[in-house]
């Protein structure tokens, strides 16, 4: 059974727990609440068209074992400039301050392909230890040409070898994730 906890605007009000948590991130408009649906069978995540919806640390605890945390997107979004500047901080303090993270899903496009700001996360990642695994989303979508760069663990330490293709609208990917995560 999965249960919002709450938005958080800072890492410091998140609640103190020991659950597992597993965070996905990326930019504006990737279809971050879709998947999240997705995973758990279930609209408890805002989904929208408008880029930046998420300007929260969102949390959904799921059967008391693990809880997953929706992150605000970066890149596009109709923000200030010290919004933005706020939010980048928020992100790498929840990055490096959450022991009980276990896994960063970066979620990319895949009629996009990875971004500057994508691999820009990927470095953070990389510099600070913090494991990461990237997933492509919307792999249901009509594309003209393959925009998926040669993303490889060889090139980013922190980053989990295995890349995952998904659809929320197809479920395609959806057990591998719910797989890792630990949740049926």
């Amino acid at each position: 059974m999965i249960k919002f906890v709450g938005s958080f605007e800072t890492v410091e009000s998140l609640p103190k727990t020991t659950f597992a948590e597993y965070a996905f991130i990326g930019r504006s408009n990737v279809g971050k609440s879709s998947l999240i649906n997705a995973v758990v069978a279930e609209n408890v995540a805002r989904t929208s068209n408008t880029p930046g919806r998420t300007q929260s640390i969102n949390l959904f605890n799921f059967n008391d074992k693990v809880l997953l945390v929706d992150l605000p997107g970066y890149g596009y979004a109709r923000v200030s400039r010290e919004c933005s500047l706020r939010w980048l901080q928020r992100l790498e303090n929840y990055l490096v301050s959450r022991t009980q993270l276990k896994r960063l899903f970066i979620l990319i496009d895949s009629r996009v392909g990875p971004k500057e700001s994508d691999l820009e996360l990927m470095d953070f990642c990389d510099k600070n230890g913090i494991l990461y695994q990237i997933v492509y989303t919307k792999k249901d979508k009509k594309i003209r040409e393959e925009k998926q760069l040669d993303l490889s663990h060889d090139n980013h330490g922190a980053m989990v070898p295995e890349i995952l293709m998904t659809s929320a609208e197809k479920k395609t990917g959806i057990d591998n994730l719910r797989k890792i995560i630990g949740i049926k």
